[in-house]
């Protein structure tokens, strides 16, 4: 994770968890993220697919309208790219796994800009595949924000960050009698 945005959301959506998969909504503080909360999002899933629920100020700002009640596909503009997102979103929610995606942008003006995307699991009244948190931050803050909006997206990059136990070694078996000696022919002749 690069921006700063991204890991101050995967940070305090870390220690909220802990040893669950994944945190309750109800249990999201807005004024824990204050330093992020301009680029952090949540979306609900409904039956169309993921919806934004929330979006940070920055982040509409970026799109140039309110995100809120808007498909979280319609970001992308080809259907392939939405299909890949749903997928990715859905994955989230399955695996209860995080989702870090480097993404290369354009304006409208052609202006380049490069973001990041973190997609993370929440449980909603006891409920999993019910609530996505997320962020999506540009490397640095654009120029042009508020002048111009993103037409483009698409990913470069994508890392998924595993349930702690799946990212455990697994444990070695304890031997219940002590070690044999064993000697195999064969040696320098």
């Amino acid at each position: 994770m690069k921006n700063m945005s991204t890991r101050l959301v995967f940070e305090y959506w870390d220690a909220l968890r802990g040893d669950r998969a994944a945190p309750e909504r109800g249990e999201i503080e807005p004024g824990a993220l204050r330093h992020a909360l301009t680029d952090t999002f949540i979306l609900e899933n409904e039956p169309i697919g993921p919806v934004f629920r929330l979006a940070g100020t920055r982040l509409c700002a970026l799109i140039g309208q309110e995100l809120r009640g808007r498909a979280f596909t319609a970001l992308w503009p080809d259907v392939e790219s939405q299909g890949d997102m749903r997928r990715l979103v859905q994955t989230v929610m399955d695996e209860s796994a995080g989702a870090v995606a480097g993404l290369s942008g354009e304006s409208k003006t052609g202006t380049p800009l490069y973001l990041e995307l973190l997609l993370l699991p929440l449980r909603y009244r006891g409920r999993t595949h019910a609530r996505v948190l997320g962020a999506l931050s540009p490397a640095a803050s654009p120029d042009w924000l508020g002048l111009d909006t993103v037409e483009s997206m698409r990913m470069i990059s994508l890392r998924m960050l595993w349930p702690a136990e799946a990212a455990r070694p697994p444990r070695m078996p304890q031997r219940t009698e002590p070690p044999r000696f064993v000697v195999l022919p064969g040696g320098r002749a």
